[in-house]
């Protein structure tokens, strides 16, 4: 035989269970309320992630040779400092030089990664329409002096505009008729002065 309680008792009983659960509702209120008082307005978790991805998207590609804007031959990415050695003092003395002259030396690429360079000449034959045509512009991972560290785009054209008149003097040469921005070492440039362009890098035996 069992025994319940009597209605009084489980009406008190419901109605003590529905107070605390509203007062609990009612607590969590007031603390999300709160919080958002407390927060900008312009605050989101997504745009956080967002945010945060785009720094590790960024980093994955400095990491890999991409570059910002305004980036100059004396600063800190790897880009820069993974160039040959040799290449990157000459362009640092240049630098420093064409500086007295209010000339200031941007990077817009230096060295890049295989992956990179891959990714570059895979957009190239998009562009152009061939593998034959992007040859002209881009050259392949195994064949790239970017990808070994040798060569630099320079970015502004009165820094071109120096490299052009005093480059060799710091064995610093224009490779290509097409390309008046990218710059090797060349360093008997020094004494002999800097061999005639190739026209574009098709032309040029290393590309073979």
């Amino acid at each position: 035989m069992s025994f319940s309680e009597p209605a009084p008792t489980r009406v008190r009983s419901a109605r003590s269970a529905l107070r605390s659960a509203l007062v609990v509702v009612g607590a969590a209120l007031v603390g999300i309320l709160g919080y958002q008082s407390l927060t900008p307005s312009s605050f989101s978790a997504t745009s956080t992630i967002d945010a945060l991805l785009g720094d590790q998207h960024a980093a994955r590609g400095a990491a890999a040779g991409v570059l910002p804007d305004g980036v100059t031959v004396f600063d800190d990415y790897p880009a820069v400092t993974n160039l040959d050695p040799a290449l990157l003092t000459a362009l640092r003395q240049a630098a420093t030089d064409a500086a007295d002259d209010g000339i200031e030396f941007y990077v817009n690429s230096g060295w890049r990664s295989a992956e990179y360079q891959e990714r570059l000449l895979d957009e190239a034959v998009s562009e152009y329409g061939s593998k034959e045509e992007a040859a002209r512009w881009v050259a392949t991972p195994e064949t790239s002096p970017h990808v070994s560290g040798d060569a630099v785009d320079v970015g502004d054209a009165s820094a071109r505009s120096w490299l052009s008149a005093h480059g060799s003097g710091y064995g610093l040469c224009q490779i290509y008729g097409n390309e008046p921005w990218h710059f090797e070492l060349r360093p008997e440039a020094i004494e002999r002065g800097c061999p005639p362009a190739y026209a574009d890098p098709t032309s040029d035996p290393r590309m073979g």
